[in-house]
């Protein structure tokens, strides 16, 4: 399966997410719920993941390096300040939070459990060759920086 590995932009993949979910709230109406404060649940998780993805941005930027994560072999350094020193991928989480917030909006189980495939999905296809690529970059100047913060929380 590597042919899909860092193939398809995470972003896009939520973005594919996203309908997943439309399609299935309205399809699987069995699986509805009522789950309480979905408005504010979804209004926190936007505000949760804009500041965590705007931050990861923003350590990219200030270390001038590609925030393109299917060109990874383009970084130029091993970025470890700012939010990048509590999670690995702040900007893949930002998108699971939103992910979430969604699936809780739409008040349907189906849709509040699909994130977990986004975890598996990107895991498998898109942390792990980006992590043997910054290994190959970097060195232990990664391996170090992989001991010390976790993947994604």
């Amino acid at each position: 399966m590597e042919v899909l590995e860092r193939k398809i932009p995470p972003v896009a993949l939520f973005i594919i997410f996203i309908v997943v979910m439309v399609r299935f709230d309205g399809a699987l109406e069995s699986f509805a719920a009522v789950l309480p404060f979905p408005w504010t649940v979804l209004a926190c998780s936007v505000l949760v993941s804009g500041f965590i993805g705007l931050a990861g941005v923003n350590e990219f930027r200030k270390a001038k390096t590609t925030v393109n994560p299917v060109k990874v072999d383009s970084a130029s350094s091993v970025v470890d300040t700012g939010i990048f020193a509590y999670s690995r991928n702040p900007m893949y989480l930002a998108l699971l939070i939103l992910l979430f917030g969604i699936g809780y909006w739409q008040q349907n189980m189906v849709c509040l459990l699909l994130p977990i495939g986004f975890v598996f999905y990107m895991n498998r296809f898109q942390i792990l060759p980006e992590e043997r690529a910054l290994e190959k970059l970097f060195g232990e100047q990664y391996l170090a920086y992989k001991q010390r913060v976790r993947r994604w929380l």
